[in-house]
């Protein structure tokens, strides 16, 4: 059902003041999709796989019982990873990968950095 100009006009208001108090706010609503916390999901399994190999590795010369458990977390990373691609679908693959050609490399897979920098940030000033 569409909506009525009056409630499309009180919208508008509500998103112009939105945009006038917090842009932060307004920016990353706007950039995030559905499929945005299942892509971060997929950075992170891969991260967590890369640090079980790397822990397996340096651990096998250590203890064999502690290389396997290094191989349980490569295991359940794999898993996370595949439930997250699961979620993802084709439909968010292509939307990421668009988006990643787009805006480059860095701004789709990164970008975790400035915002931990902006929260810091955000909260020392909140502190003086």
């Amino acid at each position: 059902m569409p909506l009525s100009e009056d409630e499309q006009r009180i919208l508008s208001e509500i998103e112009d003041h939105l945009y006038e108090s917090d842009p932060a706010l307004a920016r990353e609503v706007a950039q995030t999709t559905i499929y945005t916390h299942a892509f971060r999901g997929l950075k992170w399994a891969a991260l967590v796989f890369v640090a079980g190999t790397a822990a397996m590795i340096a651990l096998l010369s250590l203890s064999f019982l502690a290389s396997f458990v290094s191989v349980l977390v490569m295991l359940g990373a794999l898993l996370w990873f595949v439930d997250n691609a699961r979620k993802l679908g084709r439909a968010g693959l292509e939307q990421m990968t668009s988006a990643a050609r787009s805006a480059g490399l860095k701004d789709a897979v990164g970008g975790t950095g400035a915002k931990l920098r902006d929260r810091f940030n955000r909260q020392e000033s909140d502190d003086l």
